[in-house]
């Protein structure tokens, strides 16, 4: 369902990006490639670029062709180099390169949003995540930061809050609806990849553990990457606005404990 197309992912140096570029390409698609640090294997292709400004997220799209088919945003950052940096990459710059790629994007052609069960909290955080994903454009997200008082410790979820909420939103934007491109998400919990180490930094090794505890382990990169890839192909073609959980049941049980059932 991937064989001949063209596939731009996001965060290709390490981790869900790595994998999910890999099996791509075994899969028969053409990938493009982004990261700030060039991959130890490299793709088909591969643009060095910084999702953090909007200027780096011109410099990219400078450089993609004229047609892609989907666009897996794996990139991200732990929350470990502060609030700023994390809300312009995981969301402000995400959502930057989504929509300036989407008049590539052939029509019927997917985008999937790499997010987390760290963005649960959502809907507790309502009004704050509409306030956040309603500006439009590329903020000066430090500027922003100030405004709302954010903290550093709360980059990382409130980033993925964000991203879940702009997934459902951007569905049934026309930017995106009018050409049939479908907008998903997949939220995975723990899982090994490099950066699993600043995560239990940011969040705690209690809540990290007690995760990993309910479900009996971590995830893997190969357990991510095939529920990327399967909202990129055509077998997905009537999932939109969507998230995902890869989670091995983590959603669920946090679900169970919350809700009382």
């Amino acid at each position: 369902m991937l064989f001949g197309k063209t596939i731009l992912v996001t965060g290709v140096a390490s981790g869900i990006g790595a994998r999910t570029a890999e099996l791509a390409g075994q899969m028969g698609a053409e990938v493009i490639g982004v990261d700030v640090r060039e991959p130890a294997s490299g793709s088909a292709a591969f643009i060095k670029g910084d999702l953090s400004t909007a200027s780096g997220v011109a410099e990219i799209v400078a450089q993609l062709p004229v047609r892609l088919d989907a666009l897996a945003n794996v990139a991200g950052l732990s929350g470990s180099t502060g609030v700023v940096s994390t809300l312009a990459v995981n969301f402000y710059g995400l959502r930057a390169l989504s929509e300036a790629v989407a008049p590539r994007l052939r029509e019927g052609g997917a985008i999937v949003n790499v997010a987390s069960i760290a963005g649960y909290g959502w809907r507790a955080n309502l009004e704050r995540a509409k306030s956040l994903t309603s500006i439009e454009g590329f903020p000066e997200v430090a500027a922003l930061v100030a405004e709302h008082g954010l903290k550093d410790e709360e980059g990382y979820p409130l980033s993925k809050e964000l991203l879940l909420l702009w997934t459902m939103r951007a569905a049934h934007q026309p930017l995106f609806k009018n050409r049939g491109i479908r907008v998903n998400a997949v939220s995975p919990g723990p899982v090994e990849t490099p950066i699993l180490k600043q995560f239990r930094a940011v969040l705690g090794d209690a809540r990290v553990d007690s995760d990993i505890t309910r479900v009996g382990r971590a995830g893997t990169s190969a357990d991510i990457a095939p529920a990327v890839l399967f909202l990129c192909s055509d077998g997905a073609r009537w999932i939109n606005g969507a998230n995902l959980a890869a989670d091995g049941g983590l959603e669920a049980s946090i679900n169970a404990e919350v809700l009382g059932f």
